[in-house]
């Protein structure tokens, strides 16, 4: 009976031997995984860095032109974001796209730049205001003081 029992222990340690060492290779190769896993996440990750520059500058002061011509609606100037800073677009007379339309100001507001447009009329359209390139100047100077 002592032999048996020598043969069961011998063959139950062994089973319990085998289970140990796969139990060892599975967990080396989930703690791999996760490695590799969190290696490749890691090198998906995205950074991104905003730049405030603040609100524009206040308006400048400049000669408004006479009207050049009864269809012309007077686009006033402004401020725009150019990359890190702000550059200054005199105002112009403009042609409306359509009928009934007018002109709305860029702004700034809660952070955040806000394009003019042209509304009323038939439809709102978010376009930069035609210059009238028709007038001349005699003196050669900018509209600006």
């Amino acid at each position: 009976m002592q032999d048996r029992a020598e043969h069961f222990h011998r063959v139950a340690s062994g089973v319990s031997i085998a289970v140990e060492v796969r139990m060892k290779k599975i967990f080396n190769a989930l703690a791999i995984s996760a490695l590799v896993v969190g290696f490749a996440s890691a090198a998906h990750a995205q950074v991104s860095v905003g730049v405030r520059i603040g609100p524009p500058p206040a308006p400048r002061a400049y000669r408004v032109p006479p009207r050049p011509a009864p269809d012309r609606e007077w686009v006033e100037g402004h401020w725009t974001r150019q990359g890190s800073h702000y550059r200054w677009h005199d105002g112009t007379w403009a042609r409306p796209p359509r009928h009934g339309a007018y002109w709305v100001q860029p702004y700034y507001a809660d952070g955040r730049d806000y394009s003019g447009r042209w509304e009323g009329g038939n439809s709102r359209t978010n376009q930069r205001p035609e210059r009238d390139h028709s007038q001349q100047r005699d003196d050669g100077q900018s509209n600006r003081r």
